[in-house]
């Protein structure tokens, strides 16, 4: 993997690139002085397209960074970021460096605003959430000049450094898993896969694994919003009416398959003989269910831990280096949702 270069983008570059002097440059990227609209645009643009990011310390430092990792991730609602930042923290509080949170709410166009505002205080490094980001985003991540590690997923190629699973392979274990215990009439429930690149992977390896053993989807729902106990109860409801014979029921994530859970003990079925179902995340709050669900454990705490760790000694590090691709692998846990094969 190519580290990002080392040498910071100037105003001289953006000039160069837009064709108008470093002067007028200045004056737009700092919104200040009459400049006309067309040119304002072309600076910006030209910007943008390099990954340039104003320098909000510039000689304020002789290190010209802070003692800070940018970290960004989608949500704080989500249960699954917290125990990330969790393993950061634990990582990053024997050393000089302090995490610092930016949340993106799986927009593209936000994440663009809160890294651009993160890198001009030129962090010493930055943690950053997927594989997958905009052009603007992913230029800014190269021009960086400082570690950049993308986390949770390992399928495609980084910036930099990545630490996370193969959501495509985990989709895979589950699907083999299902096969195994001897379900041929499935139904997927999960959130709309355009904001959630890693369920759209597990998805992905889900169905094709699948398809290798002659047995499509039966039924599938996709909803956006936070992950609810509610929506699981609503969506397992409405499938189960629309699609009776389904024998199992697999959740993009624990918190929908919690309350598909429950919905079904309600109802007085028989999980796992009925009707088995699955989620993903290993959601520890949900061990106080009547039953413990299947799940898989996405590594959260772990994946932190490694990421802070990447940052941390590529501080001392002299020259260039080598990113890192760190991949950890999931446990498939049955609990009493899903027979063993």
């Amino acid at each position: 993997m190519k580290p990002p270069s080392k040498r910071p983008l100037t105003l001289r570059d953006v000039s160069e690139a837009s064709g108008v002097s470093e002067m007028t440059v200045s004056r737009v990227l700092r919104n200040k002085g009459d400049v006309s609209e067309t040119t304002r645009t072309k600076v910006q643009e030209a910007a943008k397209r390099l990954g340039y990011v104003p320098n909000k310390i510039a000689g304020a430092l002789a290190s010209q960074r802070v003692n800070l990792v940018a970290v960004i991730i989608p949500s704080l609602g989500n249960m699954v970021f917290p125990e990330v930042l969790a393993g950061v923290s634990e990582v990053l509080e024997g050393t000089q460096l302090q995490p610092v949170v930016g949340v993106t709410d799986y927009l593209p166009e936000k994440e663009e605003k809160v890294l651009f505002e993160m890198l001009s205080w030129r962090p010493s490094g930055v943690i950053i959430a997927g594989l997958e980001h905009s052009e603007a985003s992913r230029a800014m991540l190269a021009q960086a000049g400082c570690p950049v590690v993308e986390i949770m997923d390992v399928d495609g190629e980084p910036v930099d450094s990545c630490v996370g699973i193969s959501h495509r392979r985990a989709g895979r274990k589950m699907a083999e898993a299902i096969i195994d215990a001897g379900y041929r009439r499935i139904g997927f429930m999960g959130t709309k896969m355009p904001l959630d690149h890693r369920a759209r992977k597990r998805f992905e390896g889900f169905t094709r694994t699948l398809a290798k053993a002659g047995i499509e989807i039966s039924d599938q729902e996709f909803y956006s919003g936070g992950s609810a106990l509610a929506k699981g109860r609503e969506m397992t409801e409405a499938m189960l009416s629309r699609t009776p014979d389904l024998d199992f029921l697999y959740y993009s994530n624990d918190m929908i398959g919690a309350g598909g859970l429950l919905y079904l003990l309600e109802k007085g079925i028989d999980v796992p003989g009925q009707i088995g179902l699955a989620g993903f995340n290993g959601v520890e709050l949900l061990e106080g269910l009547p039953r413990h669900l299947a799940t898989m454990d996405a590594c959260r705490r772990e994946i932190g831990q490694a990421a802070a760790r990447i940052i941390a000694n590529r501080q001392d590090a002299s020259g260039e280096v080598e990113g890192e691709r760190i991949e950890l692998s999931p446990t498939l846990s049955f609990g009493d949702t899903l027979r063993r094969g």
